[in-house]
């Protein structure tokens, strides 16, 4: 009888996988370890603690990571998420999960956007720039809702910086052709709200607008009431180092973007969250920032850390 070749955790033949072969001799090994199993995609584990602490910066494939698992591997083991070792960071995602799944409803995670509902261009203007800014830079965006740089006679950069001013003409002569901002992410009235999203995300692919950006400006329109969008895919970047898409990489283990999207589907089914949530959530996780997470007792289920 033919023998089916098996998968391994890494999305490769388990019988040609290299971290896998590593890990068997060490098992067979007398006094052998499984702490070749880190969640690392580096080839070569580094032979310092701060070289530990910080990862190599290597590349292994497609696969990308910026630091070593932070916590050791203790046996965790889930098919959600196969790239994670250790509870503690089973963990943390279904904290972070949380949080980005909390941000998401409305007013969401700007309110100050919402409040502008009846100056549909303003608001969209304002959720274009704290986008360009992004989450990561809460000061800046602090520094925007309180300036409110308006969408005719503002400045080039509106503030942000002169890097900036390339995408912000880009963004407005996109506005521009189609009549307005409203028409242009409106779309056809036919458009579901996941084809609207998909849509739009598709047409905002202007220059210094990468995937993440161009996912949070929706993100936050869809949440503010604005726009019928709701995320229809996560829209990974595998050639891009964009947070979200490598944290999915560690946590779902692949380089191929529609496994990527497949598994990221199946993690947002099993804990219940909004798909959109996986953006923020995934990226969150892999940072360092602390988080205090609402009540999440589903998501921790479905992670087996409850």
């Amino acid at each position: 009888m033919e023998v089916v070749p098996l998968f391994c955790r890494h999305n490769r033949f388990e019988a040609s996988c290299p971290i896998c072969s590593k890990e068997k001799a060490a098992a067979r090994r007398p006094g052998g370890s499984s702490g070749a199993r880190t969640g690392s995609t580096t080839r070569r584990a580094p032979s310092t603690p701060a070289a530990r602490r910080h990862g190599s910066g290597q590349r292994a494939g497609h696969l990308v990571t910026r630091k070593l698992a932070r916590a050791a591997d203790d046996g965790y083991s889930n098919d959600l998420v196969p790239g994670i070792r250790a509870t503690a960071d089973a963990e943390r995602l279904a904290a972070c999960l949380a949080v980005a799944a909390a941000r998401l409803e409305f007013p969401g995670p700007h309110p100050e956007v919402a409040e502008l509902d009846g100056a549909l261009e303003e608001a969209t203007w304002l959720a274009f720039l704290l986008a360009l800014a992004g989450p990561e830079r809460p000061e800046l965006q602090a520094a925007l809702l309180a300036a409110r740089p308006p969408w005719t006679g503002g400045g080039d950069d509106a503030g942000l910086g002169e890097p900036t001013a390339r995408t912000i003409a880009a963004y407005r002569a996109w506005a521009q052709r189609a009549g307005s901002q409203a028409a242009a992410i409106a779309g056809e009235a036919a458009w579901t709200p996941q084809r609207r999203f998909a849509r739009v995300f598709d047409r905002l692919a202007l220059p210094g607008f990468g995937r993440a950006p161009r996912f949070e400006f929706l993100v936050i329109l869809g949440a503010a009431g604005l726009y019928e969008l709701e995320a229809d895919a996560l829209h990974v970047a595998v050639k891009e180092d964009d947070a979200t898409t490598l944290a999915a990489k560690r946590a779902l283990v692949s380089g191929d973007a529609l496994l990527l999207e497949r598994r990221a589907a199946a993690l947002a089914g099993a804990t219940g969250v909004p798909l959109a949530a996986l953006d923020r959530g995934l990226a969150l996780w892999d940072s360092t920032a602390p988080v205090e997470p609402p009540e999440h007792d589903a998501i921790r289920a479905a992670l087996r850390v409850a």
